[in-house]
């Protein structure tokens, strides 16, 4: 009887959990609402300093 390859399980298990990662994401994704960085402040929590100074 063969022995079990079980890094071949491992690799698979690994494959399978990553494919899940990234349709979760993409599905993410698209359900945002499209905002393709159009608006000025659409990136306002970036770090970026207000042009207010006082």
């Amino acid at each position: 009887m063969a022995k079990p390859n079980y890094s071949f399980e491992k690799r698979q298990r690994e494959i399978a959990k990553k494919k899940k990662k990234e349709e979760k994401l993409s599905r993410k994704q698209a359900d945002k609402p499209d905002n393709d960085g159009d608006e000025p402040g659409a990136h306002a929590g970036d770090g970026a300093p207000t042009t207010e100074q006082g």
